[in-house]
């Protein structure tokens, strides 16, 4: 820590003193004048109007473009005018020295009543922050996303697309980590997937969002809002048989405006959302006669939730400025753990409440320097609470009832972050652009746990029992036969048989375990992170990015995680007399995803002393053990109703010393590193359009799993009776490795397009291949000691995905922003349903011959059970199943009433200068012919961004809209993924909806499961 504070302050010194190598240097801006086709307008006038009041002007050449030079750095104000066009004017252009800011300039015919929403960067460039894959939202185009701030993430991730490797893309809020996701009327642009080998980010840039939240205004402004939803106005929910009570009142609003003018200003804002949704139960019981029969219903989930986020912006000097946010956020949610085949004893009460500290201090070294200061300190204390007093009983696939097992239980967490960036450059005409710091995490938490101290019985099935032992069901003509001596036991039947008290051992709960001991633990976690990027302007059409990171975490051993990264964008042609329209690129470099200090609480906790996991099985190898845990399954006596005499803890340690499972972390442990490429060719199109086509490839090395390393070593997979164990005297060992791989490849097809004021429109196309050996850190092979058949499709493998957002604006003020999703659907593992190898989990896969029979006995003709020329007795791969694909249109419509008097034209996003001066916004991204400062994180601003959604909105002084969103607008049966046990009566059926926004999820409005329609107003001033 010493160092890290020596190195800080030793860069801040070096360069505070070295003015003389970098100089006075001053920016340039550049661009081209347009009209709303997409023709250039020449002979336009552009006056560039500095703070001071100084002017300098340029003239629009035969190709609409312009050129601004010897800038001094500072906030400037264009206005551009030509014959039969109405004034352009744009109050938000900001100068960096030794940089080029581009400008493309949409002018709008005279007489057309339109608002101009500018982008900085309509068309291709080869800034790395420019990338045309990218996607740029800013406050207008928000219209188009979710309101609910759950389905608001869920549709970012949709748009941001599928990330290499099991933890997915990542959030940055004001360029920190985690927090919770800020309502919309705090953001103020979100940029995806920009600048994707940048050494700044851990993590990888495709599927990077970066979230930048609003500062305080020159003027006093406000607005308020409320959102209203109920039954009435919502379709049936394909899993129940009526439409239950909900109802969602969100409201809040914002206000912002000066403390001392020109000085310091003030942005809060405040929703709080009151939702009663429902949980669809669709479950199969046994009634008071012992028959099967459906039990469906819907269950109200109440939650509440509330949030605060006052923001301060303060203008020090002027070379100094301050900006301060505080969050406040209070959620609970009433009845969760219901839902699908979960029960309502299973319900349980979850508490929320976070408090967040963000400062950033922004310092301008000299004209060329600039070092930002970043810190973050976050509280959060989470409170769970359930029935422990009784067991669970888990029947596979048919239902899940007794107790939630939560008890009570809680987590107090103490986060805090800490950043220090430099941005500077150097060399001739500045050509390079170098950004360099460091990073440092730290989390601390103590948390409690009473998870399963009532224990749970399981229910999984029994296999049939075949002769010769292990063959496997003929497939294909020739194969030999498989007489069944015993058939197989459903879930459903094992259960109904042990109420009966029948004594074969096939209809004993196959599984009980219990947790006992000490439920408080406390982790730390400290991890730390260095930097240097150099982004180099060649020429014109030439840009080179080095870069260098190095990681490291306290939690493991893993030391050597350097990660390069490299990138060039080239346009040829730049520089000359018309703008480029083509821009190649290619990257590549190295990224890590950190160890979860989560994990090492697990590790913590079950380590054979704290708490002990006591497991009995029925298919214990060991004969002798085998037998006691047969005469512990048999002590219980089960009803309709629960269960009673069960085992205790004492009572088990007795009879089975080794059933304590363990939970460990291989001491050869290493961080996941992922390696990265991709190439995109860049167009810019007719009609203000841009299409990116990219190919991205990732390789993921140390790929997290879990596996039982003193699991029973079996001659065969089918036959592990008598089987010893590496160590004989402990029980299951489940150890979290680095031993899994992962590959994915891409294809990618980005577009944007500005076609007019009134229509705007972006998205995506990808093609996905992702194939692995491991899912995540909670993912088991199906037997410990091979590994080879482990390999094939990955749970993300989703092959299709397409999204499309838009906005029309019509006349009357309307507009309309439909958001639309497509995609395949993603793979599922198909299991026996048992634990024939005694590891005690249930990820042992069929034959091809098992699965053609179940397939055949049900009645199944989905394209997983088409295994004709397979050889019956091989095992499938894991996800061989296939979930249904699922198609999504969402739909905002909006209408405003403009009223008072003409509001003067504002900048672009429809507000005024924001006070507080450089770095006002969190954040700087600074390189050669970059898009310029515009804090938070990097230039390339507008890339995708689509504007008009407000309809006219900030004509007026005053405006009241109103909205209609639609969820599901089409009311498609979006199913989940379908049970994959083999042995359940319900195996290949869906048993409810998929998550909303392409399975990205989405807990507030429901989009993908049944139809939403939602009443919105908001008066804003």
């Amino acid at each position: 820590m010493k160092f890290i504070k020596l190195f800080i302050l030793g860069g801040i010194i070096a360069l505070s003193f070295n003015t003389s190598i970098f100089g006075q240097q001053t920016g340039n801006l550049s661009g081209q004048v347009v009209d709303t086709l997409g023709s250039v307008v020449v002979g336009a006038s552009v006056t560039v109007v500095a703070a001071d009041g100084k002017e300098k002007s340029a003239t629009s050449n035969q190709s609409g473009e312009f050129s601004v030079a010897s800038l001094l750095p500072g906030k400037y104000t264009v206005r551009v005018s030509a014959a039969n066009f109405s004034l352009y004017e744009n109050t938000e252009v900001e100068i960096i020295a030794g940089q080029r800011e581009e400008l493309n300039i949409p002018m709008t015919v005279s007489g057309v009543e339109e608002q101009v929403d500018v982008s900085s960067s309509e068309g291709v460039s080869n800034d790395p922050q420019g990338n045309a894959g990218a996607t740029v939202l800013n406050e207008k185009d928000l219209d188009a996303l979710p309101d609910d701030p759950d389905d608001l993430e869920a549709a970012l991730q949709a748009l941001a697309g599928p990330s290499a490797g099991p933890n997915g893309g990542q959030i940055y809020i004001d360029g920190f980590t985690g927090g919770q996701l800020p309502p919309k009327d705090s953001i103020r642009e979100i940029r995806i997937n920009s600048n994707p080998f940048s050494a700044e980010f851990d993590r990888l840039g495709f599927g990077r969002i970066e979230i930048l939240t609003k500062p305080g205004s020159d003027k006093f402004r406000g607005n308020a809002f409320g959102n209203f939803n109920d039954e009435s106005l919502n379709s049936r929910n394909p899993f129940s048989s009526n439409r239950a009570p909900s109802q969602t009142r969100f409201f809040g609003g914002s206000l912002s405006g000066p403390i001392q003018k020109g000085r310091s200003s003030f942005f809060i804002d405040l929703s709080n959302r009151d939702q009663d949704n429902n949980a669809v139960v669709n479950a199969r019981v046994l009634d008071e006669n012992l028959n099967e029969v459906p039990f469906t219903q819907e269950f109200q989930v109440p939650s509440r939730r509330l949030q605060i986020n006052p923001r301060f912006d303060y203008q020090i000097n002027d070379k100094n400025t301050l900006v301060a946010r505080y969050s406040f956020n209070r959620s609970s949610v009433e009845n969760q753990g219901i839902g699908n085949t979960s029960l309502p004893s299973r319900a349980y009460e979850t508490k929320n409440v976070e408090h967040e500290i963000r400062l950033t201090e922004t310092m301008i070294i000299n004209p060329t320097t600039i070092n930002e200061t970043r810190f973050e300190i976050d509280w959060e204390k989470r409170e769970q609470a359930g029935d422990n007093s009784i067991p669970t009983i888990n029947v596979s696939d048919a239902f899940s009832g007794g107790g939630s097992q939560i008890g009570l239980s809680f987590n107090r967490a103490t986060n805090w972050e800490l950043q220090n960036y430099t941005t500077t450059t150097v060399g001739p005409n500045s050509a390079h652009g170098l950004k360099f710091g460091v990073r440092i995490r730290n989390t601390s938490f103590t948390d409690r746990s009473e998870n399963n101290f009532g224990g749970s019985f399981s229910f999984p099935g029994a296999p049939e029992i075949r002769s010769p032992a292990g063959c496997t069901p003929p497939v294909n003509a020739g194969d030999p036969p498989c007489v069944v001596l015993a058939d197989a036991i459903a879930p459903l039947d094992q259960y109904r048989g042990r109420i009966l008290g029948n004594g074969d051992p096939r209809y004993f709960p196959t599984q009980f375990n219990i947790t006992s001991g000490n439920p408080e633990q406390k982790v730390s976690r400290t991890d730390y992170g260095f930097f240097i990027t150099d982004d180099w302007r060649v020429n014109p059409g030439l840009t080179l990015s080095f870069g260098l990171r190095y990681e490291n975490q306290t939690n493991i051993s893993d030391n050597s995680n350097f990660a390069p990264r490299f990138s060039f964008a080239w346009s040829p042609g730049a520089g000359g007399a018309r703008a480029p329209k083509t821009v190649f690129r290619a990257g590549f470099g190295w990224f890590y995803d950190r160890f979860s200090e989560n994990l090492t609480l697990q590790a913590l906790r079950f380590n054979g002393s704290e708490q002990i996991n006591l497991v009995v099985s029925a298919n214990d190898p060991d004969p002798v053990r085998r037998a006691a845990a047969l005469a512990l399954l048999a002590q219980p006596v089960f009803t309709v109703d629960g269960v009673t005499n069960v085992p205790t803890s004492d009572e088990i340690l007795a009879a089975l010393p080794q059933s304590n499972t363990i939970r460990s972390i291989d001491p050869e442990l290493n961080t996941s590193r992922i390696f990265q490429s991709a190439f995109s060719v860049e167009r810019q199109l007719p009609a203000r359009t841009t299409m990116s086509v990219s190919y991205i490839f990732s390789k993921t090395a140390n790929v997290l799993r879990s596996r039982n390393i003193n699991a029973p070593i079996c001659p065969e997979q089918v036959n592990c009776l008598n089987a010893p164990r590496p160590d004989p005297a402990l029980g299951n060992i489940n150890q979290y490795e680095s031993t899994g791989e992962l590959t994915q490849n891409q294809l990618v097809v980005n577009f944007n397009s500005n076609f007019s004021n009134k229509i705007s429109f972006g998205g995506n196309y990808r093609l996905g291949f992702v194939n692995g050996d491991s899912d995540g850190a909670g993912s088991f092979p199906a037997y410990s000691y091979d590994l080879s058949d482990e390999y094939g499709r990955a749970s993300g493998d989703i092959r299709h995905f397409f999204v499309l957002r838009a906005n029309l604006n019509l006349p009357w003020e309307i507009s309309m922003s439909p958001f639309i999703i497509a995609n395949s659907g993603r793979p599922f593992n198909i299991t026996k349903g048992v634990d024939p190898n005694g590891d005690l989990q249930f990820t042992e896969r069929p034959t091809f011959g098992d699965l053609a029979a179940r397939c055949g006995e049900l009645g199944i003709t989905t394209s997983y059970c088409s295994v004709e020329g397979e050889d019956p007795s091989k095992i499938i791969p894991r996800n061989f199943g296939q979930s249904p694909s699922s198609f999504t249109v969402n739909l905002s419509v909006r209408k405003n009433f403009g009223f008072g008097g003409s509001s003067p034209r504002v900048a672009a996003g429809g507000g005024d200068a924001p006070t507080g001066g450089p770095g006002q916004a969190g954040g700087i991204q600074a390189g050669p012919g970059g898009g310029g400062r515009r804090g938070g994180g990097g230039g390339g601003g507008g890339r995708g961004g689509f504007g008009g959604g407000g309809a006219g909105e900030g004509r007026k002084p005053y405006n009241l809209n109103l909205g209609i969103n639609f969820s599901n607008l089409l009311n498609t049966v979006n199913l989940g993924t379908p049970i994959g046990n083999l042995l359940s009566s319900r195996f290949g059926q869906s048993t409810s909806t998929g998550g909303g926004f392409g399975g990205f999820g989405g807990g507030g409005g429901g989009g993908g499961a049944n139809r939403r329609i939602e009443l919105s107003a908001r008066f804003s001033w």
